[in-house]
């Protein structure tokens, strides 16, 4: 089959996507109109399209992603019942003495903040709105307390419990058995979001450390001392330990079971949303942000499995087009074996990530590129991880939301700074962020071990 159909539906969907169009309802109109002017032409089956209804019920009753629903209500829970504030204020206290301190507490709080809400949204409008100005206070420069802000925000999609994690997870279980089954292993070891949890731990502190030497080495010269961060109230010993012990042990229920085995991720995602709303009750004594929460977590959850399915039926027409084959094609024709396949789609989600957002990239380009690249062997003869080339996604992917023109953690920030803060303070701000994950990525890339040694260690590999 000639691959200029699937080359001309690329484009289209490219275009649909970038004219403004909702995404999910873009690729869906894109994918199901092409389809049946394709079929005019002789060059799709349309009989392919009786198969949406059973994807669309396999995504609905898929047990791995019921874990996303939970998740997301855990996060409004925290945010809502403004026990991710109260914690938000105890770690500012705490390292209030100094300005490196205050710098350093932003990025404290976004790996709290990531180990317990995970939503981007959420971290980045807090800590715009109650960490920004303290900074600038504290003679902190703009584009250096604004980009700070925004990656600290984004550490929620690297460091476990994460939506990206357990979509990716899903996709790369899924990638691995076909690539297995090809290769004629028929019994292949499954690949878990546990698994891909373990293995972003340590580049997700990785990530979060490179973070903070950078701002220390930014900040050398600056030796202003801030103001007073909080009340009274809020940093008295018991108020900063109630504010910080009660999250910390939330973080440690759900990702301590799940990296123990002692549960799966959607029974810890119950177990955190159910703990969530425990502590919301105490710190509230009322039920009314409960509601405002369930809310927001109904709308944001329907907005992620609308994405879901719709790039399922992008990825349904794509393959009836023989789009499989042409990507396996360009994959495989790229020099430099299995390392230059690897950098080439690399740099394909990074550049995709300017344009487009993570779940569309996850659905849309993973299940075509992730089952090429694990059939490739590596320089020792072995096998690719699927572990290793999941969390190099995630970290790729993590990119996507502060990359200019339609990062989303731009959009939030920029929502929450005041008017006379320019734009584009903001999008420089970032730009020595993201040279810091590439930088993260480059290291996991040449050092495998830090995405397979907590995993192999949990299951005595």
């Amino acid at each position: 089959m000639s691959s200029l159909p699937a080359i001309l539906f690329v484009i289209c969907i490219m275009a649909a996507l970038l004219s403004g169009f909702p995404v999910a309802f873009a690729l869906v109109i894109t994918s199901l109109a092409y389809a049946l002017l394709a079929a005019l032409f002789g060059v799709f089956d349309p009989v392919l399209l009786y198969a949406i209804p059973s994807r669309i019920y396999g995504v609905m009753t898929n047990q791995v992603l019921v874990a996303v629903p939970l998740f997301v209500l855990m996060g409004m829970v925290l945010q809502k019942s403004r026990l991710a504030e109260d914690m938000f204020g105890a770690v500012m206290t705490l390292f209030s003495r100094s300005t490196n301190g205050m710098m350093l507490s932003v990025t404290v709080v976004g790996v709290l903040l990531a180990a317990s809400t995970g939503i981007v949204g959420a971290s980045v409008v807090m800590l715009g709105l109650l960490g920004l100005p303290v900074l600038l206070r504290a003679g902190v420069p703009l584009q250096l307390a604004s980009g700070g802000v925004a990656a600290a925000g984004t550490l929620g999609q690297i460091i476990p419990p994460s939506i990206v994690l357990i979509v990716l997870g899903d996709q790369m279980s899924n990638a691995y058995q076909v690539a297995q089954t090809k290769a004629g292993n028929f019994a292949p070891q499954t690949v878990t979001v546990a698994d891909l949890f373990a293995g972003a731990l340590v580049p997700g502190l990785l990530l979060a450390g490179l973070f903070v030497v950078y701002q220390l080495w930014r900040l050398r010269g600056v030796r202003s001392t801030p103001q007073e961060f909080a009340d009274a109230d809020a940093g008295s010993p018991t108020n900063m330990l109630s504010a910080l012990i009660l999250p910390l042990g939330l973080i440690l229920a759900v990702l301590g079971s799940i990296l123990t085995g002692v549960a799966t991720p959607t029974e810890a995602a119950a177990l955190g949303a159910l703990l969530s709303m425990f502590l919301g009750l105490i710190r509230e004594r009322g039920t009314g942000f409960l509601m405002t929460a369930v809310a927001e977590a109904v709308h944001l959850t329907a907005m992620i499995f609308v994405i879901v399915i719709a790039a399922s039926i992008f990825a349904l027409v794509f393959r009836g087009l023989g789009g499989d084959a042409l990507v396996e094609g360009l994959v495989q024709a790229m020099p430099g074996g299995t390392y230059g396949a690897l950098l080439g789609v690399m740099l394909l989600i990074f550049v995709l990530g300017f344009f487009l957002e993570f779940l569309e990239i996850t659905y849309m380009v993973v299940p075509l590129v992730a089952p090429i690249l694990l059939a490739l062997p590596m320089a020792d003869g072995s096998a690719m991880s699927p572990v290793w080339l999941g969390v190099l996604i995630a970290i790729n992917l993590q990119t996507s939301f502060m990359t200019p023109p339609f990062g989303v953690a731009l959009f939030y920030l920029r929502g929450v700074v005041p008017e006379t803060v320019a734009t584009t303070a903001i999008y420089c701000g970032v730009v020595p962020y993201i040279g810091l994950q590439m930088f993260a990525l480059g290291l996991v890339m040449v050092f495998p071990a830090l995405a397979q040694w907590l995993p192999d260690l949990l299951l005595g590999r």
